[in-house]
């Protein structure tokens, strides 16, 4: 088993190579297909041995081959992050037997929250063509793969939350994007309920603290926008993994 969690580790770190590419071109409307990965500074057409993740960002010293422009340090760390997510969502899932084809549809939804993310924390958008496959992924999965939750549970967990945050985002405009919405309906296709409340109360909760923080240092001012997107992601990582611990240890408590 562990050998089958390391081999999906290092398809995340390959994986990870490609999300680097999806969150810096989406938002620009440019196509993930073509042209090839190339430095964005020169044009400079990356060869196999400069795609390496990671080691190839150690081998340059961080810049570009041909114009020795600065390469972000964030695209290593985005490949080792979604190695050691894929690692851990293949070790719990096989853990808990879960059909093969559901590990494969929780690799897929975890790639798609890191990309997310970032989009977000650059843009303050969670773009439509990430979001809307992601909600249609999370219920057809669950209605052709054997597992938690059901087809008919993922739809009216989507619909559901889905519709709570319409409203406040109808309410409140301001604190509330429709990006979010769609975003938090397809956490509720992939997590169904409960599990869905957990992740939005993990990130929600998450959201505050780290925005007290940062306005109490000054960084933000009251009332400035944050993005949302990146909180929920981590909650619904958290209710993917450990989601039923939780939750079967708070109805014991309670």
């Amino acid at each position: 088993m562990i050998l089958i969690n390391i081999t999906i580790g290092f398809l995340g770190l390959l994986i990870g190579s490609f999300l680097n590419v999806v969150i810096y071109r989406v938002p620009r409307g440019e196509s993930i297909v073509k042209p090839g990965s190339h430095c964005p500074t020169c044009g400079h057409i990356l060869r196999a041995w400069e795609l390496i993740p990671v080691i190839s960002f150690l081998i340059q010293k961080g810049q570009c081959r041909n114009c020795q422009s600065p390469i972000s340090w964030r695209d290593p760390v985005v490949e080792l992050l979604t190695g050691i997510l894929f690692f851990s969502t293949a070790t719990v899932s096989l853990r808990l037997d879960t059909h093969p084809a559901r590990l494969l549809l929780n690799l897929i939804f975890m790639a798609m929250l890191i990309a997310l993310s970032l989009i977000d924390l650059d843009t303050f958008r969670l773009p439509d063509v990430l979001t809307l496959p992601l909600l249609v992924i999370g219920i057809l999965g669950a209605f052709l793969i054997p597992g938690n939750p059901s087809g008919w549970e993922s739809v009216l967990s989507a619909l559901g939350v889905g519709g709570i945050f319409w409203t406040i985002a109808l309410f409140y405009p301001q604190g509330m994007g429709l990006g979010d919405v769609k975003l938090v309906a397809a956490l509720g296709a992939f997590l169904g309920f409960p599990s869905i409340f957990l992740a939005i109360f993990v990130g929600s909760f998450m959201g505050a603290v780290i925005g007290f923080i940062l306005i109490f240092t000054g960084q933000k001012r009251f009332r400035q926008q944050m993005p949302f997107g990146p909180y929920l992601a981590f909650g619904a990582m958290v209710a993917l993994f450990w989601g039923t611990r939780i939750i079967d240890w708070y109805w014991t408590f309670v």
